[in-house]
């Protein structure tokens, strides 16, 4: 075997080991809750059907509940289908999020406000970027949540980050680490769901509190699906533009033609409060992310 041979076998070794790597460090979901998230508090407050294929979570006056992914993701799609908690759920909290766990945090927030009967559902979105929030929206839900299950979804690659409900994108934050602005590319992140009593500020403010004669309150989740690249330590294989991880493709850098046009459709009919619109808050300076393309 001359030199030439030699070489050829140990970049096809080195180009077998990469791929190999890579295709390990994708997943597709079991859709069983018991083999894929772990409980984060309240056990007693956690109920899941024998087959694994359903679960929810309670909240009382004794506690809230919570789970959490065994695994912890940079980039990839996230789906769940989710039951709100029904009738007068006023100050309760139904978060369900990726986050990571370093000091200087990155999260992609679902935050369902819970409200007085008959009143329609809010959902707050939020994005948290090396430790910094502060860059909520608002939606009304365009039907009631808590009479069927609906699915929540988060796309998550290096060119956007895309919030979904029933795959209509109502949010997207762009990638525009170019030009100084904080975009969650680093640090991987697991994925969690938590109900618990935010009654300081969830609705109305905090003017309408939790009344406890109408509990307990249960959100139900099933059907999840999680696509995404499994933290392995080395951030390279998530990167990677493939058919193992096809979000990273340039087919979803950004919203086609049908998605732009029902992403305006939310933010013109449903939209009761964006950031980037809130000059009082900021005092007339408005994060530079505000001024900047979406898509």
């Amino acid at each position: 075997m001359n030199n030439f041979h030699i070489a050829l076998f140990f970049l096809i070794g080195i180009v077998s080991s990469i791929l190999f790597q890579i295709s390990v460090a994708s997943v597709v979901s079991t859709g069983n809750f018991n083999k894929d998230f772990y409980v984060l508090w309240s056990p007693t407050h956690v109920n899941t059907s024998a087959d694994g294929h359903t679960r929810t979570l309670k909240l009382d006056q004794q506690s809230g509940a919570g789970f959490a992914s065994n695994q912890m993701f940079l980039f990839g799609q996230i789906d769940m289908q989710i039951k709100l908690v029904p009738g007068d759920s006023a100050g309760t909290v139904l978060a369900y999020y990726m986050a990571s766990d370093q000091p200087n945090r990155d999260e992609i927030d679902f935050e369902f406000l819970g409200n007085m009967s008959e009143q329609p559902y809010i959902l707050q979105t939020n994005i948290y970027a090396d430790g910094f929030g502060n860059r909520e929206e608002r939606i009304y839900l365009w039907f009631d949540p808590t009479k069927d299950f609906h699915t929540y979804s988060v796309l998550w690659n290096l060119h956007q980050i895309v919030f979904m409900v029933d795959s209509i994108p109502i949010r997207v934050y762009r990638n525009h680490g170019d030009k100084g602005v904080p975009f969650p590319r680093r640090q991987p992140m697991s994925l969690e769901a938590t109900l618990w009593n935010g009654d300081s500020w969830a609705t109305r403010g905090g003017q309408d509190k939790i009344d406890w004669t109408k509990g307990p309150f249960i959100a139900s989740f099933r059907n999840y699906n999680i696509d995404a690249c499994v933290w392995k330590g080395n951030p390279r294989f998530c990167r990677v533009a493939s058919h193992v991880n096809w979000w990273n493709l340039n087919n979803f850098s950004t919203l086609t033609s049908p998605q732009r046009r029902w992403f305006k459709w939310v933010r013109k009919y449903h939209m009761i409060y964006d950031y980037c619109q809130d000059n009082e808050r900021f005092q007339n300076n408005l994060p530079q992310e505000c001024s900047l393309p979406k898509y």
